[in-house]
This record gives structure tokens, sequence and C-alpha cells, in this order.
């Protein structure tokens, strides 16, 4: 399936005049040496050939069915439980992601009657600068970019993690990366860098998941909102079919989309005064009023350990009659914190990325939850 790694020469310095003239390489030879650019391309597999190849039953896309709908009855205030989007910042380890996976869904069954557990299984991690980018991009960690193998492994764990009975969420950065994935998929995210992009708020209107638009880094509310009314109209939008090949697609808008609100440079916008204004501007733009906080990120100014006083002030609101707080994102791991990315030096169960509540914490979390919303 893989096909070689070829490297191909950059156009700019393959014509230039020094590459082609050895008189005037020698009459310049006290310039300063530089390296000339390379690019490389490797084959990946179509979406259809990757649907095949991890194929769902009927009964599993039923159940995942079922779950859209779940959340988006949540979302649109016709079932009172709570959702919670909960797992790892980003999935490395898939072993690790699967025994999380079993923990959250031997959980679900505890918790189902008042919350619904979303399962993160996030393959893609956007980057201020440079890094690891995810699973999907270098599942064997050390920056080989094996992208055929990385977007099977992604795609391997989130149906062991659906056929776990568990609803999927993940983070969309990439819009050719959708068709690999998104039929696995109960409820998307799109990032605080990428709710301003229209290619975004195009490829969320061709989604039959909910998404979450994420207010921007600035902690701007608005440009959520706006992506919320783009995402809700058809487009006409670049795309690539299951076969790999470039089409025009119109896609049918989406209408179940919300905000989320993660804080702003550093400063968090959890509390009531913020969830008021976030829901006023919301209906005055005509648009769902219900809200997810995302415990971690500003609204826990980064220290991981604060997501539990978010998430129980968040519980606080809501049982003094906020009825716009419907859902909650945490980013939790089987073992708190996190660590640097060392091949062959990874401690089992612990974020190479963002910080992370450990399990135990998780569990008493969702219980407390649970009690509190009974």
């Amino acid at each position: 399936m893989n096909a070689p790694i070829s490297p191909v020469a950059n156009s700019s310095v393959a014509n230039s005049p020094v590459a082609k003239s050895p008189t005037e390489n020698t009459a310049h030879a006290k310039l300063p040496h530089t390296t000339a650019a390379v690019s490389i391309s490797q084959k990946l597999p179509t979406p259809a050939e990757l649907r095949q190849r991890v194929a769902l039953s009927d009964p599993l896309s039923a159940q995942i069915a079922r779950q859209r709908h779940a959340v988006q009855q949540i979302l649109s205030g016709h079932d009172d439980r709570l959702l919670v989007v909960v797992g790892p910042c980003s999935v490395h380890d898939p072993d690790a992601a699967l025994e999380y996976a079993d923990r959250l869904a031997a959980l679900s069954e505890e918790v189902s009657e008042h919350i619904l557990p979303v399962m993160r299984v996030y393959v893609e991690k956007p980057r201020t600068t440079v890094g690891w980018k995810g699973l999907a991009y270098d599942p064997d960690l050390d920056g080989c970019g094996d992208m055929p193998r990385g977007l099977a492994l992604s795609r391997e764990l989130m149906h062991a993690v659906a056929s776990r009975g568990l609803p999927v969420a993940t983070e969309l950065l990439q819009p050719m990366l959708a068709p690999y994935l998104d039929d696995l998929l109960s409820w998307v995210a799109i990032g605080a860098r990428t709710t301003e992009s229209q290619l975004h708020r195009e490829l969320a209107s061709d989604l039959r998941a909910a998404v979450g638009f994420k207010n921007a880094t600035s902690g701007d509310v608005q440009v959520a909102i706006d992506a919320m009314s783009a995402a809700a109209h058809p487009h006409q939008r670049f795309a690539v079919d299951a076969h790999g090949h470039p089409i025009v697609q119109q896609t049918a808008g989406n209408a179940h989309t919300h905000v989320v609100l993660r804080g702003g440079h550093g400063e968090p916008n959890y509390q009531a005064n913020h969830v008021r204004a976030a829901t006023a501007a919301l209906r005055t733009a005509g648009q769902n009023p219900r809200l997810m906080v995302d415990c971690s990120h500003a609204n826990a100014r980064k220290d991981h350990r604060r997501q539990s006083e978010v998430m129980l002030d968040v519980l606080a609101q809501r049982q003094a009659g906020e009825a716009s707080l419907v859902a909650l994102m945490l980013e939790s791991h089987l073992f708190e914190g996190k660590q640097p990315l060392k091949p062959g030096a990874m401690r089992y169960g612990v974020s190479v990325t963002d910080a992370c509540i450990g399990w135990e914490t998780t569990e008493h979390l969702l219980k407390t939850a649970a009690e509190r919303l009974a």
C-alpha cells in the first residue's frame, strides 16, 4: 500500500542559472552555501479503501446514529441529561486509550440516567508553532510521519471505542481527514484556531454529527456564533470524494451546532456573567443558546487540576437554574499529568500533550455530577 517516498527537487532551485551553468558556479564560488529545499510525497489509501478495510457493521452504524441523535437531543433541550465529552487530550497509545474506553464504558452504565459520556478520541493536535501533530500523522512518535499507518490506526481505534458502546468525539483539524473518520463520530469539535476558518465552517455544514465551535483564543465568542450561522447554511465546497477524486460538493447545512466556552488569553469565561452574556448574544443572533464549557485550557488557567473547580462551578450554576449549560468537556487520562515525548521511555497512560486529570478524579467527578443532577 505504501508507495516509496521519492524526493522532488524544488523547481526554483532546479531552474536557477547556478544549477545550469558550471562556469557561473565557479564564478560565484564565494557565495554562501545553501541547501536545496526538497519536498516528498507518499501515497495514501482513499477514504473508500480505508472504510472498506475497517468497515462498520449495520448494528454499529445504527448505534452511532442513535448516539448522534441522543447528543442532538441534549443540545436542543429535549433531553435534560448532561453531555460530557471526556478523555485524553490526544491519543498516542491505542492500548491505553482502549483501557480508558473500557473504564468509561463501565462508568457510563452507572451514570447514564443523568449523564451522557462521549469519549474524546483526538487523533490530530493543533500546534501553536511545531510539535507532534497526532496519531493520524505520526503514530510512531518519531517524526517519520507514517500517515498511511496513522490513518488506519486512527480509524481502527475509533471503531474499537465505538464497538464498546461509547459515542466517539474528535476535533477535525484537516478537512481532508474527515471522510476517513466522520462515519464513526457522534460529536465534533472545531477548535479555537479554526472556528473562524471558512473551510471548517463549510466542513461542519456537511457533517451529520453535532459540532461544537470553540470561542477564539482571544476569548471572542462572536466568531463561534458566526460559525454556527455559516454552518447552518448549505455551501458549495471543494472536497475529495471517497475514491480520492476532487469534486464540488453541495452541503446540506448542519442545524446541530453550539458554542464551546474555553476561556481566552489565560482568563476563564465559564462564570455566570460570561454564560449570561454568551446566551444573550446567541439569542440575539437567532442561534441555539445552549452551551458547552471546556473545563480545561484558559478556563482552568492551564492548570489541569483546576478542571474539577470549573466543573463543580458549572454544576452549581445548573442546579441554580441555568438551563443553557448542557455540556462539559474534560481532559482526562488513566494517570494525571503529562510527559515529554521520548519514544522508548514513555509512561503508560500519561498524556504527551496537555496535562490531564487522572482516572480516579474523573470517576469521582462524573459520579458527583450524576448525584447532584438526580
